[in-house]
């Protein structure tokens, strides 16, 4: 169960963390923790699940690089061994799971546009499960926030 300092960090570190030497100790002060404090509570959201990741978010194409989504057709009895080859690429930028015939889907994000199609073969080649890559056509700004 999250407290309510927990829904705090959720809820107000997801834009704008400040890039200063100490950031955690800036904004843990805004909430009333220590620097030590945020920083363990971070780790403990993490290992519990309760957020993926917690870092920044960059534009993959301003720094010439490229960004593509992904799906896979995951039999159900292979899914943990199919997520755990595929989450194992330091390509794959978030990955998740939908109720549909291609239930996996992934980002990837690479520092040149060539290497998509090479991690798309790669994981293939892993899995034996083909990999539908759909490349940006254009793109929409669209501020990502989840409320806890």
């Amino acid at each position: 169960m999250l407290d309510d300092i927990d829904r705090k960090i959720i809820n107000g570190w997801q834009g704008g963390f400040p890039l200063t030497p100490r950031p955690f100790a800036e904004v843990a002060q805004d909430i009333g923790l220590s620097e030590d404090e945020a920083i363990e509570r971070i780790r403990a959201l993490r290992e519990a699940n309760v957020i993926s990741r917690f870092g920044p978010m960059f534009n993959a194409d301003a720094l010439g690089g490229a960004f593509c989504l992904c799906a896979m057709a995951v039999p159900e009895e292979r899914w943990e061994n199919v997520v755990e080859a595929v989450n194992a690429r330091i390509e794959v930028a978030h990955n998740y799971q939908r109720e549909h015939r291609l239930n996996m889907w992934f980002v990837l994000a690479s520092d040149r546009a060539e290497r998509i199609s090479e991690v798309c073969a790669e994981i293939e080649q892993a899995t034996g499960l083909r990999v539908f890559a759909f490349p940006k056509l254009r793109e929409f700004f669209v501020e990502f926030r989840v409320s806890a």
